[in-house]
């Protein structure tokens, strides 16, 4: 992970680094269980390095070219080649912070399209050159078109994977991961690094006066770096493995570190670069750095913003939030409330800047007197949690965004999923239905959280259960999960109603508004709704315009997405944001923009539907008054002092409000198309019964129990007739 600044050199990259004991040629399958464990190289340090020596152009044919990489012998057992010089021995380090490099050129981005991408041999269509990027999930059958890497067609030292950076790039370093299966062991322990302008020409990097060959992967989830001795300026850029798990094949994923040169005449590169006019602190932040932002953005704008924690983490680090309202600090009557949750995978790291980036932007634009955010912030409660898992985030941000894997970082510190750690009320909801106890024993709402998932020796972390206090203390009517490693914004339910089925399309009774929310962000987003965009790993989402069901993807049992809808009043959303979980910060800025009027529109949403208070006679808000809507089986419950939100899209409804002790009361509202809430109050009376009770209980007494005075009167008559 580097950083990168624009005026003084950039934050140095924090690696954590351990060096692989000898490979040898081809070894036996070291699978570490201890993942946290980052093998990762260096070298000399870059001021020390002479200046980058532009590559040389090809010369006429038949000419020779000093150092060139010698014609291979025949194809043979690898480990028994003729041993070519070695880079030199790797040191093992602790933690390390290199002078900052060249950012990756964009593999696992998929900023290299797959037509960059070429092979020598590939083992089928889905082992293909375009597979080979560094990250890239196998589909769940890791069939022909989806496999988790490039794979030579030949186990040989003839084959090669290529890489054409379209313009003259500075390659400084080469970082791989062995193929993604669940099945397969397969990964290259050595190679060599080819450049060319050409791609007919070609020179192997050397190490002094013999070829250098660069030590690989030890396993096939842990990315290896290892740097060029010598920045190299070329177009073209080559791997060439040497040797290989003796048990396995050569296959790779990779990514490449490049600068690429300017190029003011190259009107491809010039038409695809992406820049913002934005002001903002672009760069990867360590959660002291976190924490030291948001007291920057409520110092520019204390007016509106407010810092607050709802809990701490397993390792006691404070699970920090921004409020950002015209009135921090308190619900307003009639106003809603909104939420971002992000790092609830400590590795998805892209969503925590994002929603870093929209804290700031919020308060920027506000000041600037921005009439859209203005009204935002002045008719909405926001909330902010940048960081769910920060533990996690710590493990992630230590490794770095290019050696962090694909897991590094993912759970909470004791190995929890936070995403799926949540109480499962589908089935207690769906069992209900099932024996038609909907709703007398079960409501379709605010189902109670079991007993079991309460207790202390429940397998719940720390963070969920703040989560969970943080939802019931206030009222959300809508809110975003920040996720990352896809590109797609997935809706309730998540978990398949079905049993022993792992994909089904499992709809809400809400289901309309949930489509509609997923698609007010994918269609504003630059690159979700576009059918011409790469899959990143092995799902095409364009069939619902970047949208899906989260069933139909894969089940999760105990998700946010529908605890929240089942115990609340919000409707919770995943949002995937991109590809790459950590990407460069280098591409942040290009992040942001693909996702800030995104963002926004997101959030404008929570002002659609029908809002309004639930009042008694004496104008008194009733708190817990049921607002239901014919035709939908999910109701909705009103807030302390009796306002309420109740999402929904343009159309008609029947609305009814009820609640113990009143008489129900129910109406006609219409939600239009316009931006904006429509208002439906309602005011109830008081049950003949609870007058009764309520004039009783003035006057210190209790309401007759007809059944508890029968045994009475019966013994006072046999009284009386004795």
């Amino acid at each position: 992970m580097a950083r990168r600044g624009s005026a003084a050199p950039a934050l140095a990259l924090v690696f954590l680094g351990m060096a692989l004991a000898g490979v040898g040629a081809q070894g036996a399958a070291l699978e570490d269980p201890d993942y946290y464990v980052q093998e990762i190289w260096s070298r000399e340090p870059q001021h020390a390095r002479p200046e980058p020596e532009p590559f040389s152009p090809p010369l006429p044919a038949g000419a020779r070219v000093a150092g060139r990489e010698p014609r291979p012998r025949e194809p043979g057992p690898p480990q028994k080649a003729t041993k070519p010089k070695k880079a030199p021995k790797r040191d093992r380090l602790a933690l390390e912070t290199p002078p900052p490099g060249c950012p990756p050129l964009g593999l696992e981005t998929l900023k290299i399209t797959d037509f960059q991408l070429h092979a020598s041999t590939v083992k089928r269509y889905g082992l293909g050159a375009h597979r080979g990027r560094l990250n890239i999930q196998a589909g769940i059958n890791e069939n022909d078109f989806y496999d988790g890497a490039w794979c030579a067609g030949r186990n040989d030292l003839h084959q090669w994977i290529e890489v054409d950076a379209r313009r003259l790039t500075r390659f400084t370093g080469v970082i791989t991961q062995g193929r993604n299966s669940l099945w397969l062991s397969d990964w290259v322990t050595s190679y060599k690094v080819m450049v060319s302008n050409d791609s007919h020409t070609w020179v192997t990097i050397k190490n002094g006066s013999g070829d250098m060959i660069f030590e690989g992967n030890s396993e096939k989830e842990i990315p290896v770096l290892n740097e060029l001795p010598v920045p190299t300026v070329a177009r073209y850029i080559r791997v060439n493995p040497q040797s290989w798990f003796d048990s396995g094949s050569i296959c790779m994923r990779l990514e490449i570190l490049g600068c690429p040169l300017p190029d003011p005449n190259n009107y491809y590169h010039r038409r695809n670069e992406m820049t913002t006019t934005d002001n903002l602190d672009f760069k990867h932040h360590s959660y002291k750095e976190m924490r030291q932002l948001m007291k920057v953005v409520n110092g520019m704008c204390p007016n509106i913003t407010r810092i607050y924690n709802i809990g701490k983490s397993h390792q006691g680090l404070k699970l920090y939030a921004v409020e950002i309202s015209d009135h921090p600090g308190e619900h307003e009557v009639g106003e809603p409330e909104f939420h971002y949750v992000a790092g609830a995978h400590g590795n998805e790291v892209l969503g925590r800047e994002l929603v870093l980036l929209l804290m700031q932007f919020l308060c920027q634009e506000y000041l600037a007197r921005n009439a859209r955010i203005v009204r935002l912030v002045e008719e909405t409660r926001i909330h902010i949690l940048p960081s769910l898992n920060p533990d996690g985030y710590e493990k992630a941000y230590e490794g770095g965004s290019e050696l962090g894997g694909w897991s590094l970082g993912r759970w909470t510190h004791d190995g929890i999923d936070i995403n799926n750690n949540f109480p499962d009320l589908n089935t207690l909801l769906w069992e209900a239905e099932d024996r038609q106890n909907i709703p007398r024993k079960v409501p379709n709402h605010h189902i109670a959280i079991p007993e079991w998932f309460l207790s202390e020796n429940a397998t719940v972390a720390v963070e969920t259960r703040a989560v969970i206090a943080w939802m019931e203390k206030i009222p959300f009517v809508l809110g975003g999960n920040l996720q990352g490693g896809e590109l797609v914004v997935a809706y309730p339910y998540d978990m398949v109603r079905s049993l022993w089925k792992t994909q089904e399309r499992t709809p809400t009774p809400d289901d309309h508004v949930f489509r509609w929310l997923a698609y007010s962000y994918a269609s504003t987003h630059r690159l979700m709704t576009d059918a011409r965009r790469r899959v990143c790993h092995t799902e095409d989402f364009q069939k619902e315009d970047g949208t899906v069901n989260g069933a139909s993807w894969h089940t999760v049992a105990g998700s946010l997405n529908d605890f929240s809808y089942l115990h609340t009043n919000c409707f919770e959303l995943s949002i995937y944001v991109g590809c790459d979980k950590y990407p460069h910060e280098s591409e942040l800025p290009e992040e942001w923009e693909n996702n800030r009027e995104s963002l926004i529109v997101f959030m404008e949403q929570v002002h659609r539907g029908i809002k309004g208070i639930v009042k008694d006679l004496h104008g008194k808000g009733i708190p817990g008054a049921v607002i239901a809507v014919e035709g939908v089986s999910h109701d909705i419950r009103t807030a302390s002092d009796g306002d309420y939100w109740r999402l929904l899209n343009p159309g008609e409804y029947v609305v009814t409000a009820k609640a113990e002790g009143f008489t129900s009361s129910t109406k006609t509202c219409m939600v239009g198309y316009d931006m904006g809430a429509t208002q439906c109050d309602f005011t109830l009376s008081k049950t003949n019964l609870a007058r009764i009770r309520e004039i009783m209980e003035k006057f210190g007494k209790q309401p007759v129990s007809l059944p508890a005075r029968r045994p009475k009167l019966r013994g006072r008559k046999r009284r009386q007739r004795g």
